[in-house]
């Protein structure tokens, strides 16, 4: 990571069902465009906040949310090893089915609202952007925020298209906002038949969009606790947010 001067603010985000705890970390002092960044289905953790640091450095207010709050608090997850042992899988996996596409429109407003509504943000400049279980929600806050949101990206995104009546996929023409996807072409979580479903909903829905395949990378690439962390896919994934944001959010 490249260091910065960032600081880290612990906020507290009032939504339908409670209080979820968030992070906002800036570098600077002036008003500027603010970025929500969802973590993958690990959760907050150091990588994360680090994550979010490189991102203010590049002149962002960003927020990163527990999107877990409801569960109180969680243990930590180890990326390295919480798919492959079957009693942390088991409490990953009911996590992650605890967003439901109801929640997520909740909760992703009111962190919007939360940004917005910040006398150092710019309530006209808001993106996201997300990792995993989270290029899924950064997706979905574009859907459910409509014009609020002006840009969001979705890397190694999952559940981006199902059989589903309310799949993602099925709500591009609630989206004004520019969209990236950086898809791992070994990635059951996006398929290439899920990418081309994607493309032709979006392409209907006349949203502007970029989808680019990330050839020999596996799910997770741009995440480096996670034991396939490619790092030249990562600092490319690094080069296509800060354009992403700098089109739409300058």
């Amino acid at each position: 990571m490249i260091p910065t001067m960032a600081t880290r603010e612990p906020i507290s985000i009032t939504t339908p069902d409670g209080t979820a705890r968030g992070w906002v970390h800036r570098d600077g002092g002036d008003a500027r465009a603010g970025v929500v960044l969802y973590a993958d289905a690990f959760g907050v953790r150091p990588t994360m906040h680090d994550m979010c640091d490189r991102l203010a450095g590049l002149g962002y207010a960003v927020l990163l949310p527990d999107v877990y709050y409801r569960a109180g608090e969680v243990a930590p997850f180890d990326p390295l090893t919480a798919f492959s042992t079957p009693p942390e899988r088991e409490r990953l996996m009911g996590l992650m089915q605890t967003l439901t596409p109801e929640r997520i429109a909740a909760d992703s407003a009111a962190y919007v609202a939360a940004l917005a509504t910040r006398s150092d943000v710019r309530a006209d400049r808001i993106g996201c952007t997300g990792y995993c279980m989270g290029g899924r929600l950064s997706y979905l806050t574009a859907a459910f925020n409509g014009e609020r949101v002006r840009a969001a990206a979705s890397f190694h995104g999952g559940g981006l298209v199902t059989d589903a009546p309310n799949s993602p996929h099925r709500l591009a023409d609630r989206v004004t906002a520019s969209l990236y996807f950086g898809v791992a072409d070994n990635d059951r979580g996006c398929t290439p038949e899920q990418q081309g479903a994607l493309a032709a909903a979006l392409g209907a829905a006349h949203v502007s969009y970029r989808m680019e395949l990330y050839v020999g990378k596996l799910h997770g690439f741009a995440v480096n606790d996670h034991s396939v962390y490619d790092r030249d896919a990562a600092e490319t994934h690094w080069k296509r947010l800060e354009a992403l944001f700098a089109e739409t959010l300058a």
